[in-house]
């Protein structure tokens, strides 16, 4: 039986917004800064739906609890921070999609590596923040994606029915997370860097343009 999708469950960055920029600027200077071989374009959008602190100590080649590694956290994070009102959109149509689930009356939530404050600020700044019931940071979670702990947080919390929930996101580990979960997945096919490595996660949705989510 195919059931309707009531709960939306989405990443932010290349899902909702075209941020890539601004991650693929901040990381390369906060190496170079640090004196570290720099990542290259193609590194940083492979493993852009990871926090930075899982990819950074395998970039930097430096165990997570090295103090040089905190300070390039701080430093990427600030830098961020300033360049990122010019460097983040939203994908066209995105907002008028969010509008049109929210007055059918689908619940909407973001789920994402981006911490928590961040993910805030970047909501607001687009104008989006109304139509999301809550939202999970990587500092709200123990375990990052593709781990399903920020999914089942809100599935408990909200008592969300799976079967008629749907992550939706553009790189392999919101995939990855959305099954280890035990919801459905979505491929966020507009913003992903690599659509073939979205395709062999073989989600349940592989949907080409943010319009397409009114009909699933």
């Amino acid at each position: 039986m195919e059931f309707k999708m009531e709960t939306f469950l989405f990443d932010f960055d290349n899902t909702l917004a075209n941020s890539g920029e601004a991650s693929i600027v901040s990381v390369q200077k906060v190496f170079a800064d640090a004196a570290k071989p720099v990542p290259t374009r193609d590194m940083i959008f492979s493993e852009m739906g990871l926090p930075i602190e899982t990819s950074f100590p395998m970039w930097a080649n430096l165990d997570e609890h090295d103090i040089q590694l905190q300070k390039m956290y701080a430093d990427f994070r600030d830098y961020y921070s300033a360049i990122e009102d010019q460097n983040t959109k939203l994908f066209p149509g995105i907002k008028e999609v969010l509008a049109d689930l929210k007055d059918a009356g689908h619940s909407l939530y973001v789920v994402s590596s981006k911490g928590s404050a961040s993910l805030e600020r970047n909501l607001d700044k687009l104008a989006i923040s109304q139509y999301f019931t809550d939202l999970i940071g990587s500092d709200l979670v123990d375990n990052y994606k593709p781990a399903p702990d920020g999914i089942l947080k809100l599935v408990d919390k909200y008592q969300l029915d799976k079967q008629q929930a749907v992550m939706i996101g553009d790189a392999v580990f919101d995939l990855q997370m959305g099954k280890r979960a035990g919801v459905n997945t979505a491929a966020a096919g507009w913003g992903a860097y690599d659509i073939h490595a979205i395709k062999a996660e073989r989600p349940t949705y592989l949907l080409d343009q943010p319009q397409q989510l009114l009909d699933i």
